[in-house]
């Protein structure tokens, strides 16, 4: 099978047998698991004993050989197997006086490479890019473009140049849950956090729709990071970003406060409306029962964060943004929202208090694994600690999510809801990072150079908090990056990593106008529409077909890269037609 290895274990000792265990190097402080019993040889017929198992090939693996007697243990393996691998290992003795046995293992079979189809993916995107470049070139050519105008009707043709230059109108279908800076006027939009968002949502609609199954392209079981597991925050930190230019703007077009409150609930309400839908597909299987209905999910958290923090922000915004004048005028987007900051550390407090402080039954205070066979198999039934106690609690199993990360390699057995109640509390403050963002842009406009600086020193200040709070370490440090816990420190480092992206995108696309922000650009002014749209019709063609190859990473990678390339190509159709689904 896909990401698995064939082990054919030669037993070349006399009785009583061996039982063969294995670890996965991804699995932190895990109790060994019984693979197979390896029976003792024939001495008579000079047969070595075998048995056959499969192993991983995702992660290293330590395996571990020991007397079905329990009486000792015989040999420890640390080895990375390789996909659609064949593999012997041989046990013998090696004296006969001292009693000496080896394991060697033995490659039958090589390995493929299961990485070269992104490779291949790659350059084919590579490609595709560089013709494009090529004909925005020659497009320059004055013989080449009259030809071209010639073949194309010049209206049209005049029409799509001035869209790739400029802006969407704002008279379009106002229902995007990410309040933006359209609403400042067509020329004063900035590309940028249109790009920024449209990036993530292109990694994120290519994550959900599977990765080509690469276990990097997979939430990471508990502790660290994978790539999809930067999307989501990302998201969040560009919403926040976008709240800070969106209020203001409304303001400053004489709309009150009350108004805008208003927009802020009811965009709210549609947000967790939807959410509660989506993930609660029920196209074929009849009424849905309420009583298995998930509560949490992406859409619901983004809905109750955007509520948080608009609100908050709304509640001191101002409709002008000059030059403050108090006593630290290069804390201008700080100091006059001391109030804000406060309350974000209050509700930071309480996470850590909930977090470290609330007694959890059969659990240690302020438990933090995975559960299952984590911790040497002492919590089994722990998974998430305070924050799953508090969902289990609050909303109920049948209502949470059933699937968690940590089920597979933790092989844990209780319901956990990566978006949870308990992580609600820090992803607004990833939002709150993401409106500081904002208010960097509103206050510094025009000013490029103070912009960028103050995303740099953001970006700094950042990492060294996640520095100290992980250790720089995956498991070792006070508190670890997980994003089934949306910890403190997964906060601060996906906030550093948002600060520079931003940082960088800023600079190509609204500074210099290297880049035009495409494709990303597209879905990131639509971002609702591919969202729910790529999970409505996550199972339907041309998104997904039968593959003649289940257990091939490239059939995979060809089909999600295919569905994630139709959501960028349908939304950069909408846009030329300015068409944008906003709530």
């Amino acid at each position: 099978r896909m990401d698995q290895a064939l082990l054919l274990v030669r037993n070349e000792l006399p009785a009583p047998g061996l039982n063969l265990a294995a670890r996965s190097g991804s699995c932190h402080q895990c109790l060994y698991q019984f693979l197979a019993f390896v029976p003792p040889s024939n001495e008579s017929l000079r047969k070595p004993g075998t048995a056959s198992v499969m192993v991983d090939t995702q992660h290293p693996l330590t395996l571990l050989l020991n007397s079905s007697m329990g009486d000792r243990d015989l040999c420890k393996i640390q080895y990375h197997f390789g996909e659609f691998g064949n593999y012997s290992l041989v046990v013998k003795t090696l004296s006969t006086s001292t009693q000496t046995v080896s394991c060697d293992l033995i490659i039958n079979e090589g390995p493929i490479n299961s990485y070269l189809p992104i490779l291949f993916a790659f350059l084919v995107y590579m490609g595709i890019l560089a013709i494009l470049i090529a004909g925005r070139l020659l497009m320059k050519i004055d013989p080449v473009r009259n030809w071209v105008y010639k073949k194309l009707n010049p209206r049209a043709t005049d029409r799509m140049i001035n869209s790739e230059l400029g802006s969407p109108n704002t008279d379009s279908i106002n229902c995007d849950p990410t309040p933006q800076s359209w609403s400042m006027g067509s020329r004063q939009r900035l590309r940028s956090l249109d790009t920024f968002r449209g990036l993530s949502l292109v990694i994120m609609v290519f994550v959900n729709y599977g990765g080509g199954k690469y276990w990097f392209f997979k939430h990471e079981s508990w502790n660290g990071l994978t790539v999809a597991d930067l999307v989501f925050p990302w998201f969040v930190f560009i919403m926040g970003t976008s709240v800070a230019l969106a209020l203001g703007s409304m303001l400053r077009w004489g709309s009150s406060k009350w108004k805008v409150l208003r927009k802020i609930i009811w965009r709210s309400f549609v947000l967790i409306l939807l959410g509660i839908i989506v993930v609660n597909p029920n196209y074929c299987l009849g009424p849905l029962s309420w009583d298995n209905l998930r509560i949490p999910g992406v859409l619901q958290r983004l809905g109750f964060t955007y509520l948080v923090v608009a609100a908050l922000e709304l509640l001191f915004t101002r409709a002008e943004t000059g030059t403050w004048e108090g006593r630290f005028p290069a804390l201008q987007d700080i100091l006059p929202y001391w109030p804000q900051w406060i309350f974000i550390l209050v509700l930071e407090t309480i996470w850590l208090c909930l977090t470290f402080l609330l007694p959890v039954p059969d659990c240690p205070r302020g438990y933090l694994g995975p559960g299952g066979i984590g911790d040497f198999g002492k919590y089994p039934n722990c998974t998430g600690g305070a924050a799953g106690y508090i969902d289990r609690l609050i909303l109920g199993e049948k209502h949470m999510y059933q699937h968690p990360s940590s089920g597979v390699t933790y092989q844990s057995t209780m319901p956990y809801d990566p978006e949870g109640i308990l992580g609600t509390i820090n992803s607004i403050v990833m939002a709150f990072l993401g409106l500081q963002a904002g208010k960097i842009t509103l206050f510094y406009k025009d000013q490029p150079k103070q912009i960028m600086s103050r995303f740099i020193i953001w970006g700094i200040v950042m990492g060294v908090i996640s520095a100290i709070l992980t250790k720089c370490s995956k498991e070792e440090g006070f508190i670890p990056i997980n994003k089934n816990l949306w910890s403190i420190s997964y906060v601060t480092t996906m906030s550093c990593f948002a600060f520079i992206l931003l940082l960088l995108i800023y600079y190509l696309v609204d500074v210099k106008k290297w880049w035009s922000g495409a494709p990303f650009l597209y879905p990131g002014m639509n971002s609702i529409l591919v969202y729910i749209g790529h999970q409505v019709f996550a199972n339907y063609f041309p998104f997904k077909w039968k593959m003649q190859d289940s257990q091939s990473h490239a059939e995979h990678l060809i089909q999600n890269l295919t569905a994630t390339t139709l959501w960028v190509i349908i939304s950069y159709i909408l846009y030329r037609r300015r068409i944008f689904w906003k709530i």
